[in-house]
């Protein structure tokens, strides 16, 4: 592994070991919209079933905004303190924009036409055909890898984050006139640390991994 190899993992072994989850941010801090666009956008490279990328977000940064937010996330003082809130959310019909997914990868080489054509028809088939819940489900997976790049690239930039569960989904959809096609995941405060966050425990590999069988 060269030098900078090295640097680099290193510097990611960082990331990884001092992202915390972070609930008290300083008020005063702000993050310009295009720091954050580039945040969302470093983060798309996650991976998503058959590449749909059915993930959508929306970045409420107007004080007004995040207080009328506030009573829907349980009064939870970072959406109002925190720099940004990032709603993640999952477009069920997220299969729709297969053909323009694919026309891409016939661009750089990929795939030929041939073989978009037929894969895209497959794909807006089988997606198609299935149930709103199941389309859920598989955003649900596909929100959290790209929600946990995200976190990841903001501390790797210098901010600070926390995953919010603890909402009103249904109450964030009529406050915020989300479309029906888009289903609220989940929200995550980004910002700067009022104060210093605090590791907190995990189970060791040992206690969480098994090979090949299940310890009986």
């Amino acid at each position: 592994m060269s030098t900078l190899n090295q640097v680099d993992l290193n510097d990611f072994y960082t990331v990884l070991k001092e992202r915390h989850s972070v609930r008290a941010y300083d008020p005063t801090v702000k993050i310009p919209r295009e720091e954050l666009k580039e945040i969302v956008e470093l983060s798309l490279s996650a991976p998503s079933s058959s590449n749909l990328q059915p993930w959508r977000f929306l970045i409420i940064d107007e004080p007004q905004l995040k207080e009328k937010l506030l009573p829907i996330a349980n009064n939870q003082q970072q959406v109002v303190d925190s720099a940004a809130v990032i709603a993640v959310l999952g477009d069920l019909r997220s299969y729709e924009r297969a053909e323009e997914i694919y026309a891409e990868a016939v661009r750089i080489g990929a795939m030929t036409e041939e073989v978009k054509a037929n894969f895209v028809e497959r794909l807006q088939k089988g997606y198609g055909s299935m149930g709103t819940d199941r389309l859920y489900q598989i955003s649900l997976l596909d929100a959290g890898l790209v929600s946990m790049q995200l976190m990841l690239i903001a501390k790797a930039k210098g901010y600070d984050t926390v995953p919010m569960g603890g909402y009103n989904a249904e109450q964030f959809a009529e406050a915020f006139e989300v479309p029906e096609t888009l289903k609220p995941i989940l929200l995550i405060a980004i910002g700067k640390a009022a104060k210093p966050a605090h590791a907190t425990p995990r189970l060791s590999a040992d206690r969480v991994t098994y090979f090949n069988a299940f310890q009986k």
